[in-house]
């Protein structure tokens, strides 16, 4: 018998974790792994960041396989799809956390970078629900979905305007997809974190990070593995009933008055 309350105990399910190479997806992948989940470490461009993960899993007595794709093309999508299928026949969780986060002012912003960041924080989401929620309404079990936004999809930044509107779009579509897939018992719920503590964050922006800590409530940046806390959370039975909302995890950054 299991030792993990049911809501907690994650042997029986798949999850695939896009962006896996980076410090979320390494805490997202660690957190399912511990409660016993076959992941799939997905990756673009840094290998060696899931192959030193899959190791660190593996030698944990978990299950990981790793996966290089790129999200934005729809080839790139079913081929991540068709390797967890051909490793674990099933997928139940999926997790669209592979982003990117340049800064450029909008009156600056050429429209290859506009289109670059869409592509790969919107449109690669948009073609992950399409193909993962075929496969789980095929599947007949369910499934969950987790998008991770941003609370710049809510309220927008200097030189992110790009970036906010795609996550704000990222919002939205997770309540289209919420409603459209629910009848066949498939969650999709969205995270939106605000700043995130990173090795060498307070060098490379240290106005920023310090504005944070002095008008955040909680006067803290906020740790990869809390996001993956509320992620396990919304992907576990325990979130049956929850679908179509936007988790915000800023510290209260985002509650702060106006005047």
């Amino acid at each position: 018998m299991s030792n993990f309350p049911s809501w907690l105990d994650m042997h029986d399910k798949v999850v695939v974790i896009t962006g896996a190479s980076g410090w979320l997806g390494q805490a997202l992948a660690r957190r399912f792994a511990s409660a016993g989940a076959a992941t799939v470490l997905h990756y673009f461009t840094h290998s060696k960041a899931v192959q030193s993960l899959q190791e660190e899993i593996q030698q944990s007595g978990g299950k990981a396989i790793y996966v290089q794709a790129n999200l934005s093309e729809e080839d790139g999508v079913e081929a991540l799809l068709k390797a967890t299928l051909d490793t674990y026949t099933r997928v139940d969780v999926w997790i669209n956390n592979a982003g990117t986060y340049p800064v450029s002012p909008l009156l600056d912003l050429p429209v290859i970078e506009w289109q670059k960041v869409l592509d790969i924080n919107l449109h690669a989401v948009f073609i992950s629900i399409k193909k993962v929620g075929r496969q789980m309404i095929n599947q007949g079990n369910g499934g969950a979905i987790l998008n991770i936004a941003s609370i710049e999809g809510l309220s927008p930044a200097a030189g992110h305007s790009h970036y906010s509107s795609a996550k704000a779009a990222v919002i939205m579509l997770t309540r289209a997809a919420a409603y459209e897939l629910g009848p066949y018992g498939i969650r999709v719920n969205a995270v939106s974190p605000g700043l995130i503590a990173r090795p060498g964050i307070e060098d490379a922006w240290p106005q920023g990070v310090q504005s944070w800590l002095e008008t955040a409530p909680l006067r803290r940046m906020g740790q990869p593995e809390e996001i993956a806390e509320a992620c396990f959370f919304l992907a576990s039975p325990a979130a049956a009933w929850i679908t179509g909302a936007n988790l915000v995890i800023d510290g209260g950054a985002s509650c702060r008055p106006i005047f």
